[in-house]
């Protein structure tokens, strides 16, 4: 096992030498340019599938593996993993902090859904199923209360304190990824065929109930990867949702609460076709930016930060570090750090330049 913390110390390349950066011409914005990494850690033997930092922290983060194995970690100084997680026996496809940061609950390829106490380091529920569980969110009001989205194209609510499904809801394909809105009204999902779909939901007895399905956006019929939503946005003036696709689609909606989760694509991006399930975050809201900016993994094994408010220069700086494909990407809550993963099983958590004025 080893934590490499390199205080800055190692520098960033932006040059210019992979095949996405030849089709987009590279403008740096001063807003995303990022003084080096700040630790690295290569204990994963597989592929790190999903990587996040948990509620409102900046310091605690967690990855997941194609090998089953879910680590829970500080990058505070100094660096440190604080668990390894063992009880999948597949693919970790997601998981998600409860909002105190007590529990991280987890999907897989091995069918389960599990829920892990952080602080003893161990698994505390299982929940097994007869299909693929795809990507799970606690629900952000009520935590007792697990989203599920899995390959039988369902959206399932298991009760927390009985490992017991209590709610499903069908789609018409697997639900791939899935978010809420800050209040618990919506679950966003995508699906397996590039559909976004609103769904509204109960946070006192978990009913749900489909308000809108959202094709716009979608060239070709591919899997959703990320499903995001951002509370406010300067080009929306009002609350946004960040979905990506396999076949490189980036897209950027308006959100309407008030009528059933509406969605109205704002911007797009089409970048080249991907074999991974790479990953795509909002970037830092700043106030003298007008743009939408995104960061990105990439199979070229750089991380993209993109405007999607500029169709024909949209890259604005990349970051090189990683040796094979990127694939998940997350932001710490003080927006200061910046954490990626790669097939190869490294995670980089790179640190931002401070802002002058």
């Amino acid at each position: 096992m080893h934590i490499f913390n390199f205080g800055g110390s190692r520098r960033i390349s932006f040059s210019s030498t992979t095949s996405e950066a030849e089709r987009l011409q590279v403008f740096k914005e001063p807003g995303y340019s990022f003084i080096g990494m700040h630790c690295l850690f290569d204990s994963c033997k597989a592929s790190v599938t999903v990587v996040k930092f948990g509620h409102l922290s900046s310091d605690l983060l967690a990855y997941g593996a194609s090998d089953g194995s879910l680590i829970v970690c500080r990058v505070a100084e100094p660096p440190s993993i604080l668990h390894q997680l063992k009880g999948h026996s597949k693919d970790v496809t997601d998981f998600d902090f409860s909002s105190n940061n007590q529990y991280i609950s987890s999907s897989s390829m091995d069918k389960s859904v599990r829920v892990w106490d952080i602080g003893k380091g161990h698994c505390i529920r299982v929940v097994y199923g007869t299909a693929l569980q795809l990507c799970i969110r606690f629900h952000p009001v009520n935590n007792n209360f697990l989203l599920v989205g899995n390959a039988h194209k369902e959206i399932t609510v298991i009760n927390f304190s009985t490992g017991r499904i209590i709610r499903k809801l069908a789609l018409e394909s697997e639900v791939t990824a899935i978010d809420t809105d800050h209040t618990g009204q919506f679950i966003f999902a995508g699906d397996s065929q590039g559909c976004i779909h609103s769904i509204k939901v109960n946070s006192h007895t978990g009913a749900l109930s489909r308000t809108h399905r959202n094709y716009r956006g979608v060239k070709h019929k591919a899997p959703t990867t990320t499903v995001l939503f951002r509370t406010f946005s300067l080009l929306a003036r009002g609350p946004v949702l960040l979905t990506c696709t396999k076949d490189g689609s980036l897209s950027f909606f308006s959100v309407a609460l008030e009528v059933g989760g509406y969605l109205t694509l704002r911007c797009s991006l089409m970048l080249a076709p991907r074999a991974w399930n790479i990953q795509a975050s909002f970037c830092p809201l700043l106030s003298l930016e007008k743009g939408e900016f995104i960061v990105s993994g990439s199979e070229d094994s750089n991380v993209y930060f993109y405007d999607l408010t500029r169709p024909k220069h949209p890259c604005v700086n990349k970051l090189q570090g990683h040796g094979s494909p990127v694939i998940g990407v997350a932001w710490n809550h003080g927006e200061n750090l910046l954490a990626s993963s790669d097939s190869d099983g490294v995670v980089i958590v790179w640190k931002r330049a401070k802002m002058e004025g």
